[in-house]
């Protein structure tokens, strides 16, 4: 217990340069608080990959999962950098729920910023979140097109018929499938040949969980199958027509930087463990613990030179979409260079942090060989590493055509 609260302490230490107010460091220690908490559960959750109910039954005691709606609808109407900030201390105690959250929290704070939705149906699903805690998420990815982000056409269809829609498919990498109560679904509209998003009420009949998930990471996010088979919609479930997961759209998804804050919660959880560790294990061939061997020192420098590098970015760039709102449409690099930056210097942390340890890193009780899974999830969420450094090429070079 001494061993965690260390930890603990080492997280806090780590975050308060990033903590600009008051309002900031309460929304912080409220995190904290539920973090911790998952933290003890976390090796449970992952072994036996299921669904962290019990967190998300404290999210929602909390209205953790409120906090990016509008406060006219009841909710604390997070800004993108408080958003980064929370994500980044709810993965230290467990990714898969910081990861589903964030998703839920993230399509909310979406649909805020962008405005695409009437107003009616928007102020709905708030006061949903707000009054009955339920969950959603964008549902866009399937087998046969990979990444929506690479521009597949979904071969979930919809068809137009005696004024309502009826939608048939297969989602799959759907996050949270078997808690969620609405899901935004891309389907392709039949009659146009355009894509559209669907709100779609997991209580209709022919919406259904094929239960396939069985990955190494992330276990915990049950991120199965949604199947829809001939789910019949109002005509007003179409709440969007091909925008967010155009690879050509100008919109900025900034709502994804609660990716990469994920998985930099993971590196400095692993990172607090490494120097607990470090503090604490002597073996007989020395005369004090390791942490005042050279190479262990030159190790923990590299994973704060890492942590210190791809934070300020990711805060940094969060900060300038908060307060440049004129500039945001010019922001897409460097929202995809910050993602690209924390997930994979999150990487380079947790193969440190497995140095510092040596082997027993690999035991099976052993936090870090679950941080290590987890955290090699991030290179696979959007955007992928090879589009980002495209999009900064094309840019640079966008003069020159």
């Amino acid at each position: 217990m001494a061993k965690e609260r260390k930890q603990i302490n080492l997280s806090e230490e780590l975050t308060r340069p990033f903590i600009q107010n008051e309002r900031q460091a309460k929304l912080f220690h409220e995190a904290s608080v539920l973090a911790d908490r998952f933290h003890t559960r976390a090796a449970e959750i992952d072994e036996e990959g299921r669904f962290p109910f019990e967190n998300f039954r404290e999210l929602k005691n909390s209205s953790y999962v409120s906090l990016t709606v509008p406060k006219k609808y009841g909710g604390e109407e997070i800004s993108l950098y408080e958003f980064v900030l929370l994500q980044e201390r709810i993965a230290q105690g467990d990714a898969s729920t910081a990861l589903c959250i964030g998703w839920h929290l993230g399509v909310l704070y979406d649909l805020r910023e962008r405005q695409t939705w009437e107003s009616a149906q928007f102020e709905r699903i708030c006061r949903e979140v707000v009054q009955n805690k339920v969950l959603i998420n964008r549902l866009a990815t399937e087998i046969a097109t990979g990444s929506p982000t690479r521009g597949g056409k979904p071969q979930t269809i919809a068809v137009k018929k005696n004024g309502k829609w009826i939608i048939t498919g297969r989602k799959s990498f759907a996050s949270m499938a078997v808690a969620l109560d609405y899901s935004l679904v891309t389907a392709t509209i039949e009659e146009s040949g355009e894509v559209g998003s669907f709100l779609v009420d997991h209580r209709l009949k022919g919406v259904s969980v094929e239960e396939n998930w069985d990955m190494l990471g992330m276990r915990g996010t049950r991120s199965d199958d949604l199947i829809l088979d001939q789910v019949e919609l109002p005509e007003d479930a179409l709440v969007e027509l091909d925008q967010l997961d155009n690879p050509n759209s100008k919109t900025s998804r900034a709502w994804l930087l609660h990716i990469p804050a994920c998985y930099l919660g993971v590196a400095i959880a692993a990172r607090n463990y490494a120097v607990s560790f470090a503090a604490e294990y002597q073996p007989n061939s020395l005369q004090s613990p390791i942490k005042d061997v050279p190479e262990v020192q030159r190790k923990i420098g590299e994973m704060d030179l890492e942590l210190l590098k791809a934070r300020n970015v990711l805060y940094s760039v969060a900060r300038r979409w908060d307060t440049e709102p004129d500039k945001r449409e010019g922001m897409a690099g460097e929202l995809a260079a910050a993602k690209h930056i924390a997930v994979n210097s999150a990487n380079v942390v947790v193969d440190l942090a497995m140095r510092i340890v040596g082997a027993r890193s690999l035991q099976k009780s052993n936090p870090l060989q679950r941080f290590y899974r987890d955290v090699r999830t991030g290179i696979h969420n959007p955007p992928m590493d090879d589009a980002v450094i495209s999009l900064l090429a094309k840019q640079a070079l966008k003069n020159f055509n």
